[in-house]
């Protein structure tokens, strides 16, 4: 799916706003903490990463371009909860549900950050095909992606050849995360030159590496 997400390539935005340092969590809204704190209690069950990016992705261009980063969490978590049934429209007109669930005893930041910190989580899954790429290989990426809502190939780099860097195992496919699946397939690092994906004016000496899954790329 191709939507106002893909900026990779696009022109007419204008320079993108750059501060000093990273922005501190204390000096975040509360409402943003909260939207924070909602999305690490898991208020969405059963969502994958893949569904809860493709959720964005399908928001209004112009809200998209316009909302703050958790304004677009907040509107995303309110659409997936309507979708996986964990909330009705009526729920949301009223405010609150209507059999209250008991609460859970409250975490402050500091004991969410720590267990994140401790948190050792791996993604990898178990694929019975055997990766058909090794590092060092030539591959080119498809013009066109796999079918599916959602797509980690970015417009940029379709249709271009490159180098395989490493392979990572195998990892849930994109397309299929979009739809609540888990479909495991090979991943790789590929290596592109900047200046086949940018053209002449791209620095010769530099690269750029993308995370690709193997239903992307093809013997070049």
């Amino acid at each position: 799916m191709d939507a106002i997400h893909d900026l990779g390539g696009m022109q007419g935005f204008g320079p993108i706003p750059i501060a000093t340092g990273d922005k501190d969590f204390a000096a975040l809204a509360d409402w943003e903490k909260r939207m924070w704190g909602l999305a690490r209690s898991g208020v969405a069950q059963g969502v994958t990463i893949d569904w809860f990016r493709h959720g964005l992705e399908r928001m209004v261009p112009s809200d998209y371009l316009s909302f703050a980063y958790f304004n677009k969490w907040c509107a995303n978590y309110l659409m997936l909860m309507l979708d996986h049934g964990s909330i009705t429209l009526e729920d949301v007109k009223r405010g609150h549900l209507l059999a209250k669930e008991a609460e859970a005893a409250p975490k402050s930041i500091d004991d969410v950050l720590a267990s994140n910190a401790q948190a050792n989580i791996s993604f990898e899954g178990a694929c019975d095909t055997p990766p058909a790429f090794a590092a060092g290989d030539a591959v080119r990426t498809l013009r066109i992606p796999p079918p599916g809502a959602h797509t980690r190939l970015p417009r940029y780099a379709r249709g271009v050849e490159g180098r395989i860097l490493a392979h990572h195992g195998a990892h849930a496919v994109p397309e299929r995360g979009a739809e609540g699946k888990k479909d495991y397939q090979a991943l790789y690092t590929v290596a592109f030159s900047a200046a086949d994906l940018w053209g002449p004016e791209a620095d010769p000496r530099d690269d750029v590496t993308l995370d690709l899954w193997e239903a992307y790329l093809v013997p070049a």
